[in-house]
């Protein structure tokens, strides 16, 4: 067996825990050599003290072969978006060296605490999307994002980060990007964008603070392929079909999987939600009764959902809208909602050459 046909399962190597790191060092150990060919099964290590005094275990995964582009893949940054975590696990499990020209570095589940829990948090309420570019002597969620941040984004050309609206928030299946301002590097985002196939393609703003794991890789200028592949809770066998096809494809098209790149018939509809009153929030809380539905093209000032009090069924509901025309690309999911819950977002649409 050739050594880019070997398979290595590290995930029982210990590292010495006597050997502390130089300040500014990662603390996160990583039992696979990242830099070595052939298929390998391994795990990072965070360390923590807890009831059982053990460390954080992320599992991941290196498939290597030539000389080609590195990409990382990671799934389930947010712990109840399991489309990604899926994708990923099937293709860490089932890719092979000879079909690959470069490196995969696969994270199934980038929030394995939360994935159990079902939850977009960790178990200690931290969104590990808030925690970039992170800090090796920080909390552990910052000790896995400094790790990400310093050792897998910087090796890889092409950085993929699969997410859906999770239990919150129902989306029209898209891919993503974020406006960045080199125009070279927002010219690939857009074509990786475009080679999930999804039928909708979105450019967003963050509205839920800053630290953001593709918002570092952006920084570290590479081009960044996200997702937001429906949500509510539940998934359909339709979504993980998208989720894995559109996977695979975006893998072809940066040059690291074998096959052809499979073209849409049509081009996909564009939308940008860059502006804050693409997002409409509860102006109450109380009892959310949603009036739109997913694609719906909606005017400014149209009635978009209404906020009911189920103490006071004298009371009125109090009514939401439309601060701009546009088409619905999220609802909320969830019916009960705080005041300034965003619970709605209409996007514009536009030409793709309004990207480039």
């Amino acid at each position: 067996m050739s050594s880019s046909e070997e398979i290595v399962d590290h995930s029982q190597i210990v590292n010495n825990p006597l050997e502390s790191p130089a300040v500014g060092d990662s603390r996160v150990s990583c039992t696979i050599d990242l830099s070595a060919e052939g298929k390998q099964f391994g795990t990072l290590g965070v360390p923590r003290s807890s009831n059982q005094w053990s460390d954080l275990t992320v599992p991941i995964v290196s498939v290597a072969n030539g000389v080609g582009p590195t990409v990382v893949v990671i799934g389930g940054v947010h712990g109840d978006e399991p489309e990604g975590q899926v994708a990923a696990l099937n293709l860490a499990r089932t890719l092979q060296p000879e079909q690959v020209t470069g490196r995969v570095v696969v994270v199934p589940c980038a929030s394995p605490e939360g994935s159990k829990a079902y939850t977009r948090t960790w178990p200690s309420g931290i969104d590990f999307n808030r925690s970039f570019p992170g800090d090796p002597w920080g909390r552990e969620d910052e000790q896995l994002a400094e790790f990400m941040s310093t050792e897998l984004f910087p090796i890889s050309e092409v950085v993929v980060d699969i997410h859906s609206g999770g239990r919150g928030g129902l989306h029209l299946p898209w891919s993503e990007m974020h406006w960045v301002d080199d125009p070279d590097q927002r010219r690939a985002m857009v074509e990786g964008m475009v080679a999930w196939n999804t039928d909708w393609c979105c450019v967003y703003m963050d509205i839920g603070g800053t630290g953001l794991l593709v918002g570092e890789a952006e920084r570290q200028g590479k081009n960044v392929i996200s997702t937001e592949l429906g949500g509510g809770g539940h998934v359909t066998a339709e979504i993980h079909r998208l989720a894995a096809s559109g996977l695979a494809n975006v893998l072809r098209h940066v040059g690291v999987l074998e096959g052809e790149v499979v073209q849409r018939e049509s081009p996909p509809t564009f939308l940008m939600a860059t502006e804050l009153d693409c997002f409409v929030r509860a102006p109450e809380s109380g009892l959310f009764e949603t009036l739109v539905a997913l694609g719906e093209r909606v005017e400014t000032g149209q009635p978009v959902g209404k906020i009911h009090f189920i103490e006071r069924p004298d009371r009125e509901p109090e009514t939401a809208y439309a601060r701009n025309d546009g088409i619905v690309c999220v609802v909320r999911a969830v019916a009960t909602c705080e005041q300034g819950d965003n619970i709605v977002v209409v996007a514009r649409e536009v030409d793709r050459a309004e990207l480039n």
